[in-house]
């Protein structure tokens, strides 16, 4: 099989709820059951991407043919699969607040491991028996050779400038440049404390306009995976290579940018998206 690493890097926060919930937040984001970690199904994206090849045609809109073929034809009458396999986008590095540099890139050993088999991408120096009050740091997050990160301290073993290379090809972004500066790896159980509990929690409220209060039912909390999250997707085909080269011309035609998850009114789910080539 043939395959794609696509890199989805979050320009806004992210919205993929998972329906909802009786729990404190109201409309949770999908996450893996056994990480927690946030994730972007394969179903949710391949969504996005084909709509990339909507055309309008007597006032309702619809897949064209090189669309239905690359990513299927939902039609329940002549319903059949397409020839891309979109893969479950998973988080790769995290954004947690810094006491120095302002925020880190946070990412463990699981997620590195997991995304070189996912991926073929051979990371080498990736740090293994961290214990959780350990990281690697890259030098201008530390303070005196400590990392305060949300309102935990840790201790900097070393620093992962190795792994910061090897992830710093996932994107041109200027912003994603930095990585090298801002790389911070710590234990998979921190890591999995900082991805559930480090989202966002905003308050929605629709004020009704003869009132002037809230609507009854209007008022709930939305979570979101915030900006500067990297995500990864493996993008595969059965077929010539030329498919999945199609993708990417679309994808480069919508200015490397789509829209994931709900709210696109409110400036939610917008990604800049960049390949990598399974080594």
């Amino acid at each position: 099989m043939k395959t794609k690493t696509m890199y989805i890097f979050a320009k806004s926060p992210v919205h993929v709820g998972s329906g909802s919930s009786v729990g404190v937040v109201d409309s949770p984001i999908m996450r893996e059951r056994h990480t927690k970690t946030p994730i972007i199904p394969g179903s949710s994206l391949k969504g996005v991407l084909a709509d990339m090849w909507n055309e309008t045609v007597d006032g309702k809109i619809q897949r064209n043919d090189e669309g239905k073929k690359l990513l299927g034809n939902g039609d329940s009458k002549n319903a059949y699969a397409g020839e891309l396999l979109i893969g479950e986008a998973r988080t790769l590095v995290f954004p947690v607040r810094s006491a120095k540099k302002g925020f880190a890139w946070v990412t463990c050993p699981f997620a590195l491991q997991r995304f070189s088999r996912d991926t073929g991408i051979v990371i080498e120096d990736i740090p293994a028996n961290i214990k959780d009050s350990q990281c690697y740091a890259s030098k201008e997050v530390q303070l005196d050779n400590s990392v305060i990160l949300e309102e935990y301290k840790f201790t900097s073993e070393g620093t992962p400038d190795k792994v910061a290379q090897a992830l710093a090809i996932a994107s041109s972004d200027s912003l994603w440049q930095t990585i090298t500066d801002r790389l911070v790896i710590v234990s998979d159980e921190i890591f999995f404390y900082f991805v559930e509990n480090a989202c966002e929690v905003v308050t929605r409220i629709r004020v009704n306009d003869e009132t002037g209060v809230v609507d009854k039912g209007a008022l709930f909390n939305h979570e979101q995976v915030p900006s500067e999250t990297m995500f990864y997707s493996v993008i595969g085909t059965m077929k010539e290579e030329e498919k999945l080269e199609s993708l990417v011309e679309k994808i480069k035609e919508n200015n490397n940018v789509i829209q994931v998850g709900g709210d696109a009114t409110t400036g939610l789910g917008f990604c800049s998206i960049s390949f990598g080539e399974k080594k």
